[in-house]
């Protein structure tokens, strides 16, 4: 009777924990979701920044092949060819920049995708560990539910003797 006991006992504990550890693995799995959305906002975020730099880059193209064509077309005017230059280094340099910014942006993009990737994997193993337990907390739950009938027999085999 009192090894019973201590089956049930230890089966409680054992189902306890179990309960616990899927509530656990479950917030766990609703952590790496929300930063998992996060990643996908920043995603978003980082490509529209993109497509703003590459239009920017081309409108620095546009503008620089135009102070090209002014300066070819003015070359009597060596004080204006110098301004022009001068304005043409300035754009040349921002469209350097939008250019640095785009491949660093297309980084940060290709890195954000990469940890997305390891996410969900982790998500996935989480989720089939938490399937794991869940079989697991079902199974003990059924020999739970055997012992107490086997115990409620019992003690009517007792109660009638």
């Amino acid at each position: 009777m009192d090894r019973i006991k201590d089956k049930m006992n230890s089966l409680r504990i054992e189902a306890d924990e179990s309960a616990a550890k899927v509530e656990e693995l479950q917030k766990q799995v609703k952590a790496l979701e929300q930063e998992n959305l996060q990643k996908e906002h920043e995603i978003t975020s980082l490509q529209h920044k993109n497509q703003q730099l590459e239009v920017e880059v081309e409108t620095a193209e546009g503008k620089n092949k135009e102070l090209k064509e002014t300066a070819d077309a003015s070359g009597g005017h060596m004080s204006q060819n110098e301004a022009l230059q001068r304005r043409l280094q300035l754009l040349e340099d921002e469209a350097e920049e939008a250019d640095k910014n785009l491949r660093e942006t297309n980084e940060k993009l290709r890195q954000t995708d990469v940890k997305a990737g390891h996410f969900e994997r982790k998500v996935q193993a989480l989720e089939a560990d938490r399937d794991q337990w869940e079989a697991k907390y079902e199974e003990m739950s059924k020999k739970y539910a055997e012992v107490q009938k086997e115990l409620a027999d019992f003690q009517l085999e007792i109660g009638n003797i």
